[in-house]
C-alpha cells in the first residue's frame, strides 16, 4: 500500500524521550559490565552509532533494539520504550520512518531537481537553506536541523557497503545558493564524495529533450531483506511508498534517467568546469 502523508509539523522536536532511551541503554550496558566498544561489537553497530543513541542524538534502529535486548538480558525494557519514541530532533515528523530504513539500507537512489540532497550537503549550503525557510527558524532550530543532517551524513562513511546513487539537475549548482563561495565548497564536496567506490553522482544536463523525471524527485531504497521502498516529499508533508506497483514505476523512471544523465566521468568533468567558472 502507499502510506498517506505524515503530520505536517516540521519544527524540530524536543529530544527528551531519545535522551531517556539512551540513558536506559547506557545504564543497562554498564550494568552488564560492557564498554561502549565491546557493546558495539556485540550489537554489530559502530561505536559512534552506539554513542549517538546513548546521548539521545539518534533514533534507534529496530535491529539495534533487538540485538541490544539479546546482549543485555532480554528484559523487554528497550522494546517497550521504543514504542514510545516519537521524537527525533531536527527531523520532520513525516521523514522519520524513512530515516529509520535509510540507516540500514543496502541501496539508496536519489533524484533531485529542487535542492542538493541532504546526504551531500555541506554545512554552509545547509545553513543557507535553513536561513531561507519560511516561516523563519530560530538559531536553536537551525542548529538542531543541521545536527540532525550531519548525523544522517555519517551513513556515507559508516556504511561503505551501501551503494548510493544520485542524479542531480545541473541547475542546482547554477543557482549558487548561499553565494559563489558556498557553491564552490559544495562542488568540491560532491566531487570528493563521487570519488568513493560506493557513491555514484550523475548530473542531468540543463538542456535535455527527453527526461523521465518530470514528475519530480525520487527516493528509493533497498533493505537488507531486499525489499524496496520509496519516499516523496512535498512542501509540508511526505509520502512513504511500499506498494510494489508504484515502486516498479519509480524504478523504471530512475533507470531511464540514469541513461539520460551524463556519465559518471562526464558528470565529474562538468562539475569541474562549473567549479572553475566560479
Amino acid at each position: 500500500m502507499v502510506d498517506g502523508t505524515f503530520d505536517s509539523c516540521n519544527e524540530p522536536d524536543p529530544s527528551d524521550s531519545l535522551k531517556t532511551f539512551g540513558a536506559v541503554v547506557q545504564a543497562l550496558r554498564e550494568h552488564a559490565g560492557l564498554s561502549r566498544e565491546e557493546f558495539a561489537a556485540l550489537v554489530r553497530f559502530s561505536k559512534h552509532t552506539v554513542a549517538s543513541i546513548e546521548l539521545g542524538r539518534r533514533m534507534p534502529d529496530v535491529k539495534f533494539v533487538e540485538r541490544a535486548e539479546e546482549v543485555l538480558g532480554n528484559t523487554g525494557a528497550l522494546r517497550k520504550a521504543l514504542r514510545h519514541l516519537g521524537r527525533q530532533p531536527g527531523l520532520a515528523a513525516w521523514f522519520r520512518r524513512w530515516a529509520l530504513l535509510e540507516a540500514t539500507a543496502i541501496t539508496l537512489y536519489t533524484y533531485e531537481c529542487r535542492l542538493i540532497p541532504g546526504l551531500l550537503q555541506t554545512e554552509a549550503y545547509a545553513r543557507s537553506l535553513f536561513a531561507n525557510q519560511l516561516p523563519p527558524l530560530s538559531d536553536d532550530q537551525i542548529e538542531a536541523q543541521w545536527q540532525a543532517r550531519a548525523e544522517r551524513q555519517r551513513l556515507l562513511w559508516e556504511r561503505p557497503n551501501t551503494s548510493y546513487g544520485f542524479i542531480l539537475e545541473e541547475h542546482l549548482f547554477l543557482r549558487r545558493m548561499g553565494g559563489a563561495g558556498v557553491t564552490r565548497e559544495l562542488i568540491d564536496h560532491v566531487l570528493e564524495l563521487s570519488g568513493r567506490r560506493n557513491i555514484e553522482v550523475q548530473v542531468m544536463p540543463l538542456v535535455r529533450v527527453e527526461h523521465a523525471g518530470m514528475h519530480g524527485p525520487i527516493r528509493l531504497l533497498e533493505t537488507m531483506e531486499h525489499r524496496w521502498y520509496g519516499y516523496n516529499e512535498g512542501q509540508e508533508s511526505g509520502q512513504f511508498i511500499a506498494d510494489p506497483k508504484t515502486i516498479s514505476v519509480l524504478q523504471s523512471r530512475y533507470a531511464r534517467m540514469r541513461s539520460q544523465a551524463l556519465t559518471l566521468e562526464d558528470s565529474v568533468s562538468l562539475l569541474q568546469k562549473m567549479r572553475g567558472a566560479l
